[in-house]
């Protein structure tokens, strides 16, 4: 992988969700689980194929690792690459790490051939991440301000400027802010943060580290 794109932004699954589409009489049912260990993405497996005990296939894909280091995928019985293959597809095109997406099948008596088989595979998965609530982690910062009621306000009036929200606020002798912020964007806020209060504030910063973003995701 590019060294510049080690701590891209990435996404990751808050809570999961159920999808489903019919496509002629078969029912194709995804279940998404936010899963961290390739253990955990099987029991999550395994818990959907007794849940669908009576289904005929119960086909997955699932993506772990912050960078996706770990894909694996199954058509469980469905014409090789028309069902495992195109749920990663749609996992590795929504930029979503550490999740598993199972497409349960219940055949309805008419075959769909490889294409519509694809295709049935493919929106039943994007109906899964659609039901599912996605948030953004981003590589940066925790930053902790102290500083005097005279820059509280400025500091405050730079955050809001720039969309970083503000986490703990502790109002003493001094004020002290906690808050994110994006790893590029370090060395600028110090100095922003350094000038706007005339070198008042006393700003720590922590290691980097992934933390989750307070943007909206999208699904990719």
């Amino acid at each position: 992988m590019d060294a510049d794109r080690k701590f891209d932004p990435y996404k990751i699954i808050e809570y999961g969700g159920q999808g489903e589409i019919v496509e002629k009489k078969s029912r194709f049912i995804a279940s998404v689980e936010a899963t961290h260990t390739e253990e955990e993405a099987m029991a999550f497996i395994e818990t959907v194929k007794k849940r669908y005990w009576d289904a005929r296939h119960n086909c997955y894909a699932y993506i772990l690792g912050e960078q996706g280091q770990t894909m694996r995928f199954s058509d469980d019985g469905e014409p090789s690459g028309t069902a495992g293959r195109p749920i990663l597809e749609v996992l590795t095109g929504s930029g979503i790490r550490f999740l598993t997406l199972v497409v349960t099948r219940y055949f309805g008596g008419t075959l769909l051939g490889t294409g519509g088989l694809v295709r049935a595979y493919t929106q039943a998965a994007q109906a899964g991440l659609a039901a599912s609530r996605v948030a953004v982690m981003r590589y940066g910062h925790t930053f902790t301000v102290k500083t005097d009621y005279n820059g509280i306000g400025k500091i405050q009036y730079l955050l809001g400027k720039q969309g970083i929200p503000i986490g703990d606020a502790v109002y003493e002798e001094q004020v002290s802010l906690e808050f994110q912020v994006p790893f590029e964007e370090k060395e600028r806020l110090i100095k922003e943060i350094t000038e706007a209060t005339a070198g008042g504030a006393q700003v720590n910063v922590s290691d980097p580290f992934y933390y989750k973003s307070a943007e909206a995701a999208d699904h990719g």
